[in-house]
């Protein structure tokens, strides 16, 4: 299973892919009533700074009254734990490592929260592309403090409400350990700077996590439930061209009919998490607003040929054009899971519909997670 989150942004409940993949239509996303900030519960959206472009989707296009987190990503890191600040921007002005003033995306989200009190804006740093350094900047106490200072200099410079780490992956136990470590030392920094500034208010942290067990075992996921306010699961991207056969690439269930199509499951994860000590009500449940199809194959667990065309890049098709024209909508509900298949090109697209996004809402619901994440 690979997490691009160069390719995908799920993980809440959101407005546009991350990296700028899909922009969903937000009229069904809404009409789902995901979660609302009025029952605690979170509706999160990562938004990437260098989504802006190919698709002219700003910050200020989210729907802010529908959301209660935006994760604004991502930031880079250097190996000596400092921050690069460069970041894209919608105004024609760009940050550079100075970054003294507000502007483009920063200065949007401002205004964003400014008009919705209780939005929160989080820091995202690292990312797929971006984690290369996080072992180097982890494994030192001087290290970890420079990360923790320089990434609290940057939430409260923008001012935003906290800080989300995605680290893609901690690969040994020193790894792990060093992780929890870092994330303390950002606790403690968060805390330092508002009791002497802020009166107190609670700066939230917390981490984007994998679905695989094969990166999730080596967390420290008991440690990490205690000093995390949230953890953002990314169950998705279960399946793709990295893959011989056609699947799910967000299933909520194993299939047990056609175990092929679902080499992972959300509930697998989920299970994982809370077994190891993981507050239920901690974990956000990551879902994909874009596609990812497999061309000349008869279905699910099937081989194919290609993953053909995209949106954008090839593979990955916007939220917004789904189903297309001529596929038929199939459902496997046993394995939680819909897609799209056209008899004709034989090309099945793996997405989640407005009734699946339901379906995980409830089962979200059961076991009383923390909310959802969008990518």
């Amino acid at each position: 299973m690979k997490s691009f989150f160069t390719r995908s942004l799920a993980l809440l409940a959101l407005a546009q892919s991350a990296f700028g993949r899909a922009t969903p239509r937000m009229e069904d996303l809404a009409s789902t009533d995901l979660s609302t900030r009025a029952t605690g519960s979170v509706n999160a959206v990562y938004f990437t700074n260098w989504g802006i472009y190919g698709r002219n989707f700003q910050p200020a296009d989210l729907p802010a009254s529908s959301i209660s987190h935006v994760l604004y990503s991502f930031m880079n890191l250097r190996a000596d734990g400092t921050l690069s600040g460069y970041f894209a921007n919608g105004d024609g002005i760009a940050w550079n490592d100075i970054g003294t003033n507000a502007y483009g995306c920063v200065k949007q989200l401002y205004k964003l929260k400014k008009a919705n009190r209780s939005l929160k804006i989080m820091l995202s740093i690292g990312g797929w592309t971006w984690s290369t350094n996080f072992p180097a900047a982890a494994s030192t106490e001087a290290t970890r403090a420079t990360f923790a200072k320089t990434a609290v200099e940057f939430m409260k410079d923008w001012g935003f409400d906290g800080i989300d780490v995605d680290w893609e992956y901690p690969a040994s136990e020193t790894e792990a350990n060093n992780m929890v470590l870092l994330l303390q030392r950002v606790r403690q920094e968060l805390d330092s700077y508002s009791a002497t500034y802020a009166n107190g208010y609670h700066f939230q942290l917390s981490i984007a996590a994998p679905a695989g067990p094969d990166h999730y075992k080596v967390l420290k996921l008991a440690q990490l439930g205690s000093v995390l306010d949230n953890i953002n699961l990314m169950a998705y991207d279960y399946a793709g061209s990295w893959d011989s056969v056609s699947g799910h690439q967000a299933n909520l269930y194993p299939s047990t009919s056609n175990p092929s199509s679902t080499p992972f499951s959300t509930k697998a994860a989920v299970d994982a998490y809370i077994a190891a000590g993981v507050p239920a009500s901690k974990i956000i449940l990551g879902m994909p607003i874009y596609g990812r199809a497999f061309v000349g194959t008869d279905g699910p667990g099937k081989p194919y040929s290609t993953i053909g065309e995209g949106s954008w890049e090839s593979g990955i098709w916007d939220y917004k054009v789904l189903p297309k024209a001529g596929a038929t909508v199939i459902t496997d509900s046993a394995a939680g899971a819909t897609y799209s298949y056209d008899s004709s090109s034989r090309t099945m697209i793996s997405y989640d519909t407005p009734d699946m996004v339901r379906t995980k809402v409830s089962y979200a619901k059961g076991l009383v997670l923390s909310g959802f994440k969008s990518r």
